[in-house]
């Protein structure tokens, strides 16, 4: 549950920050003050004030539009509460992470492309968007890092997550130290395995631009 509730949320926070980045970037008024809005918005609110608010807010939201067209109650489910409250807020960070990453490419390789007639689409696959992945990666595995950690805080609204689960058998044999030590492990095994998934990554694309 755990490991779902942190892939499906990053997804959503890379695509945000992807959306933010471009909003960021593209110099119109109007995108770059919705996306300083944002962000300043997930900066100034604690993460668990903004799960509770979405979970408990978006609940009645959903249930008093319901209530205009006679739809009976709907619950909204703990895991799209924690998907969208995580993505959320990490979208954020992500926005930042992408529009350093895209600042960092040097801007003569996309003139040079563009002088031996590559169009747009073909610059940003073939040029920007390799370099890009590059320069984004060590900030990326380090949101990844403090997003799976995050999502310990869901268990307040009772998702089974692994803390909720730890703290549920703690308590049931009144041995909270055990269960919780093993949520310990289980987070620096999530932490072992995916930082080096993300330096193999980092070494690959490092590998590719160089041979470019």
């Amino acid at each position: 549950m755990t490991v779902a509730l942190a892939i499906c949320a990053l997804a959503l926070a890379t695509t945000l920050g992807a959306l933010g980045a471009a909003g960021k970037l593209s110099g119109r008024r109007i995108a770059s003050g919705s996306v300083m809005t944002y962000t300043t918005i997930v900066r100034g609110v604690p993460d668990l004030v903004m799960i509770l608010l979405i979970y408990f807010g978006g609940q009645r939201f959903i249930n008093d539009i319901g209530g205009l067209f006679g739809w009976d109650y709907v619950e909204l489910s703990k895991f799209l509460a924690g998907v969208i409250a995580i993505g959320f807020i990490y979208g954020a960070y992500m926005t930042e992470t992408f529009r350093g990453a895209y600042m960092t490419i040097p801007r003569g390789q996309v003139e040079a492309a563009q002088a031996l007639g590559m169009n747009g689409i073909a610059i940003f696959l073939r040029v920007s968007l390799p370099q890009l992945i590059r320069f984004a990666l060590p900030g990326y595995a380090n949101v990844w890092q403090v997003l799976v950690k995050s999502t310990a805080v869901v268990s307040v609204i009772g998702l089974e997550d692994l803390v909720g689960l730890a703290n549920d058998a703690g308590k049931s044999v009144r041995e909270p130290f055990l269960f919780f030590a093993f949520a310990l492990l289980a987070y620096l095994f999530i932490y072992f395995v995916t930082t080096n998934l993300f330096e193999w990554l980092e070494r690959r694309y490092a590998l590719k631009t160089h041979e470019v």
